[in-house]
């Protein structure tokens, strides 16, 4: 076990919340107990996660999307009264780390994705430096599209640029979809990431960089879960992670 001061202290420093731009609060979003001995980690703080996380005895919530978002509705009505009454009823912290999880070395939600999917970056673009670029050999994007399909479960959205082989792949996990025009700009054949919206297909049959909407929730499932099983083993905590299913 170990104090809820101790463990942001160690995740501050992986972290390194200090080093981004972000939407949100990182770090200690909702202050429960001070004794942590349980860390149940998942991507989202949804209600379900939560009700899990209780039901298997812990006392903190590690994720990426927590429930503070810069523009929200700041009544705590509804789903938010839902999801803070219930960590606050059981005594349950609730720590988030959006950007600073991503864009984490080794162990973030780019970097898993990456290991995942047999990818090693070997440079980085875009805003604040998120988004990953590496050398590969892949025959055509489909055969990219299978590889990705078999590791997620899922099936991706192909817009297939050009015909031909892969020589470098760029990714980045989420909501990257802007980041696109950069990882042609980056010299990419193809470009792996969550959503997709209306301008990124014209692009794709323009340019001939391959684009593929692979889920935001299935991409970005790697990232919580080797933090937090990496500090729970520095700090002597249990860890579980439990995904919640989400077909976005």
């Amino acid at each position: 076990m170990t104090d809820r001061q101790e463990l942001q202290t160690a995740l501050d420093a992986l972290l390194q919340p200090e080093r981004f731009k972000d939407y949100c609060p990182n770090g200690l979003q909702v202050e429960g107990c001070g004794t942590v001995c349980k860390v149940v980690s998942g991507v989202t703080a949804s209600l379900a996660l939560i009700d899990a996380a209780i039901a298997h005895g812990a006392d903190t919530v590690f994720v990426h999307h927590g429930l503070f978002w810069r523009g929200y509705d700041g009544r705590v009505t509804g789903w938010m009264r839902q999801r803070l009454g219930r960590l606050l009823e059981h005594n349950v912290n609730l720590f988030a780390y959006h950007l600073p999880l991503d864009a984490l070395p080794e162990l973030g939600n780019n970097a898993q994705l990456g290991l995942k999917l047999g990818l090693q970056a070997t440079g980085r673009f875009g805003e604040q430096q998120l988004a990953c670029i590496g050398e590969t050999e892949f025959a055509s994007a489909q055969a990219l599209a299978r590889r990705v399909e078999s590791v997620l479960g899922r099936p991706v959205v192909l817009v297939p640029g050009k015909d031909g082989p892969l020589r470098r792949v760029a990714w980045c996990t989420g909501g990257a979809q802007s980041y696109f025009e950069a990882a042609i700009d980056a010299g990419a054949d193809a470009f792996i990431t969550g959503e997709i919206s209306e301008p990124q297909a014209h692009l794709a049959r323009e340019t001939g960089v391959a684009y593929l909407a692979c889920g935001h929730h299935a991409t970005e499932r790697y990232g919580a879960s080797a933090v937090a099983s990496h500090i729970a083993a520095q700090l002597g905590l249990e860890h579980i992670f439990i995904d919640i299913d989400n077909p976005a």
